[in-house]
């Protein structure tokens, strides 16, 4: 990890209109991502985690605040420059992998290369490559409905890494797996956040996976506590 800072939120409001009610998730929050770090958010249903992730992915935008990735500000972006944005810089892993059941595992992950400039050559040696990383270059040609829960969590993480954002966001990624799946997941995360230098922040419920991260912060009633480092 570096002490550059990847993602900055400055001041950052968000509100909600339902009926003739304003709901504010955010008020002024503020938050720093460095450069090559594994972050866990923790917090309790209704604490603004998903609001959060859509914010930093760049789905939805702010109230009022700033947001700046890597020295530019992204949240006065036009959602075509925000597509554009988030194929090249952010990956998404989702808990419940929102893989598209008619295509194979392959073709599943070459799909944020779509977006690119990339040959298909070239997308075809990125999907291998990222296949390879995840331990399921034999199961490329498999359609995903033919593989377990953990082996779909792979294909999702091979579709978020194929482009090589500088962020991936992972919301609950092994909240619909067993321990022992998780936790090879988990370590998959942390591999390529060691070895591969990639920034994760991640969302879970769940305190053993947090402990994964270098650091965890715990989001309530749209503020943060920050715990203690782990290792």
């Amino acid at each position: 990890m570096t002490d550059k800072i990847l993602y900055d939120l400055r001041g950052v409001s968000k509100e909600f209109v339902k009926g003739k009610e304003k709901i504010t998730i955010f008020d002024n929050l503020n938050m720093s991502i460095k450069e090559g770090e594994f972050l866990a958010i923790m917090g309790p249903s209704g604490s603004g985690k998903t609001t959060l992730l859509n914010l930093l992915g760049g789905v939805d935008k702010p109230t009022s605040g700033e947001i700046w990735f890597n020295g530019s500000r992204v949240d006065n972006l036009s959602e075509s420059q925000l597509a554009k944005w988030r194929a090249g810089n952010i990956g998404f892993i989702f808990q419940f992998y929102n893989l598209m059941p008619m295509l194979n595992a392959e073709r599943n992950v070459e799909l944020p290369l779509l977006l690119t400039n990339l040959s298909s050559k070239q997308r075809k040696e990125r999907v291998a490559a990222a296949m390879e990383l995840v331990g399921l270059s034999d199961r490329a040609k498999h359609m995903t409905s033919e593989m377990s829960g953990g082996q779909q969590q792979r294909v999702a993480i091979a579709r978020a890494i194929v482009s090589d954002p500088k962020l991936i966001l992972c919301d609950e990624p092994t909240g619909d797996l067993d321990r022992k799946t998780a936790d090879e997941i988990l370590s998959m995360l942390q591999l390529l956040n060691r070895d591969f230098g990639k920034t994760i922040l991640m969302v879970t419920h769940d305190p053993s996976a947090a402990t994964y991260a270098k650091r965890t912060l715990h989001l309530d009633k749209g503020e943060f506590v920050e715990k203690e480092l782990t290792t």
